[in-house]
């Protein structure tokens, strides 16, 4: 029965969620050339009309546990499902969200998303696509934004890990700002390549902030352990 349930709020989510998108990704672009403001506030409205649907039509609530600052730091963030990317822009003002480059094809959307201010990545491009991704991440550093990362570099099921991706090392190092991991459990109620969506809370877990300067190996335990302490919860 419950399965069933899910199923039918996972129906009813799909159409409502994807065309309501579509709304807000038109309305971002026609304001864009008038002004920069509205096009920040769409996309922090898309993302609480996401917040807003899985609420009331899949039942998924938010727990936090901790304290997310928003400003310029760099966020290592666990990655289970399309759900924490999404929420981003409702975890902060205005996030610096680095993402693979395949995303920026997509019609329309991929658009706002760089208006928006997302860093793209192109993972086989070696040190031109560093040095970009570089470039764009001090930038925004330097407005007082937040740089969200998912060092694992892909989705990987609840209660499993991932070898971080070289790219952490490297903003780490050259950026040389608090490092602040955060864990979360949306796998277990969205997991990944699965229609259906179950209700439940979704749980974000803070960790410790890790200081900049540390040696790689002790950066990346440290980072590594603590996007998974919701594993075996």
């Amino acid at each position: 029965m419950a399965r069933f349930v899910a199923l039918l709020r996972s129906i009813l989510f799909t159409p409502i969620f994807y065309i309501g998108s579509l709304f807000f990704v038109v309305a971002a672009l026609l304001a864009s050339p008038f002004s920069r403001e509205m096009l920040k506030r769409l996309a922090r409205s898309w993302g609480q009309f996401h917040r807003i649907c899985c609420h009331i039509l899949l039942g998924q609530k938010i727990r936090i546990i901790g304290n997310m600052p928003d400003g310029p730091y760099l966020y290592c963030f666990k990655h289970e499902s399309a759900f924490e990317t999404i929420e981003q822009l409702v975890l902060f003002h205005r996030p610096a969200v680095i993402a693979k480059k395949e995303l920026f094809d997509i019609p329309l959307w991929g658009k706002v998303a760089e208006m928006q201010g997302m860093i793209p990545v192109e993972r086989e491009a070696g040190a031109k696509a560093m040095r970009a991704l570089m470039t764009s991440a001090r930038a925004a550093l330097a407005a007082g934004r937040p740089i969200c990362l998912f060092p694992e570099g892909t989705r990987v099921p609840h209660g499993t890990s991932a070898p971080l991706q070289a790219g952490f090392a490297g903003l780490y190092k050259i950026l040389n700002v608090p490092v602040i991991p955060v864990a979360i459990d949306s796998g277990r109620l969205s997991p990944r390549r699965s229609f259906i969506k179950k209700a439940g809370i979704i749980t974000y877990k803070v960790g410790e902030t890790i200081p900049p300067g540390l040696p790689r190996e002790e950066a990346e335990a440290r980072v590594l352990a603590a996007i998974n302490a919701l594993n075996d919860e």
